[in-house]
């Protein structure tokens, strides 16, 4: 696999991982309401629950997992039940939070709230199969795929970070202070709508 291959794989990567979604819009919210450091520990549960993905899509199972109807389906309503429980805490956090500043919360929680939200995503392994495909030939060997899921995986951490440190800067958080109602009030939407969608999406096969 040479080296053009791997960039066009890290760039279709970067695509998928910066593109507007539950994961980065709440990544982003965190930043402006909690800060850097905990963007940034959500961020690294957000990239490592798209390794847990890109492994079940380098390693082949992503194939077996998007023909398995019944098992795709189950993972669709699952995650779709925690992406409208999300939809709920941000909704409830609109109209209850306090003016006086963010709840505390530890940093490990922010990891693992971060990895249960990628993680339970199963539309993950298909963003991972297209980027994964553009580089790949299909005699490509396991070191060139070994090659194309790491290059992602430093993408997607990298992107993550990269929604941590512009959301987090002084006038992003300021601004936050003065619509952080309406913007949980749609953050809520957008999960609530995602959550609809993967539900939707596992009941019509």
């Amino acid at each position: 696999m040479d080296l053009g291959a791997l960039l066009a794989t890290g760039l279709a990567f970067f695509i998928v991982a910066v593109s507007p979604g539950p994961a980065t819009l709440s990544n982003a919210t965190i930043a402006m309401s909690h800060g850097r450091t905990a963007s940034l520990v959500y961020g690294a549960g957000l990239s490592c629950g798209l390794i847990f993905w890109g492994l079940i899509a380098a390693s082949g199972m992503g194939a077996i997992l998007q023909s398995s109807i019944y098992l795709l389906s189950a993972l669709k309503v699952v995650g779709g039940l925690y992406l409208l429980w999300l939809a709920y805490l941000s909704a409830r956090s609109a109209w209850t939070q306090a003016p006086g500043g963010p709840v505390v919360v530890h940093q490990q929680k922010w990891f693992i709230k971060g990895l249960l939200l990628n993680v339970s995503n199963p539309k993950s392994v298909v963003a991972w199969m297209a980027a994964l495909s553009i580089g790949l030939n299909p005699d490509d060997g396991f070191w060139a795929i070994a090659a194309a899921t790491t290059v992602c995986i430093v993408v997607g951490f990298l992107a993550n970070a990269l929604y941590s440190v512009l959301f987090s800067m002084e006038g992003m958080m300021r601004a936050y202070q003065y619509c952080k109602r309406w913007i949980s009030g749609a953050v809520a939407g957008l999960f609530a709508f995602a959550g609809m969608g993967l539900i939707r999406s596992a009941l019509s096969r």
